[in-house]
Parts: structure tokens; C-alpha cells; sequence
């Protein structure tokens, strides 16, 4: 996972972070309200980055079992192709034999 992809998120924690501070400057006078804001701020910006974290992983996840399909879809297709040849060889060689029986 590469910084400019959660450069966004973790401008806008920051953001979500000083100005929850600056409210909790401003509400000074009632300590437990103060802490208790800035932790429920802190937790939620986390929560905002692990959710973009894991939204990129199932993305990831979604784009890896795509490419195992197509690959499974297309070694699929060649096994039907290759059994579609064998069954019409093996038609031809029969018809070929009950042909070469009657004329003989």
C-alpha cells in the first residue's frame, strides 16, 4: 500500500484530530468530557484508516480471484477444445475404418 493512496485519509484524520482538539481547548473546564472527545475522535479517525485499509485489501482480493477465473476459464477452454478434437479424430478414424470395411 503506497502513501498517495491514503494520503486523503490520513489528511483528513489530522484534520478530524486538531479539530477535535480545538474543541477540547475550548471545553477545558470539564476534564473527563475533554478526554473522553478526544479519544472517541482518535478511535474514529483509526477507524476511518482501517476501513480504507480493508476496503483496498477486498479490492486486491476481488482482482486476484478475477485473474484465477480467467486463468481457470481459459485452461477450460483449451481442455474442451483439445477433448472436441480427440472426439471428432476419433469419429473420423471410425468412419474412415467402417468405410475401408465395406469396400474391401
Amino acid at each position: 500500500m503506497e502513501i498517495r493512496e491514503v494520503l486523503v485519509d490520513i489528511v483528513l484524520t489530522i484534520v478530524l484530530v486538531l479539530s477535535t482538539l480545538t474543541l477540547v481547548w475550548r471545553v477545558w473546564q470539564d476534564l473527563t468530557m475533554a478526554v473522553a472527545t478526544t479519544l472517541m475522535m482518535l478511535s474514529l479517525g483509526g477507524l476511518f484508516l482501517s476501513l480504507g485499509y480493508k476496503v483496498q485489501r477486498l479490492e486486491a482480493s476481488i482482482i486476484a480471484r478475477e485473474r484465477t477465473m480467467r486463468v481457470n476459464l481459459e485452461e477450460l477452454s483449451t481442455t474442451m477444445v483439445q477433448r472436441y478434437d480427440n472426439t471428432v479424430r476419433h469419429i473420423d478414424d471410425t468412419v474412415s475404418d467402417i468405410t475401408r470395411r465395406m469396400y474391401r
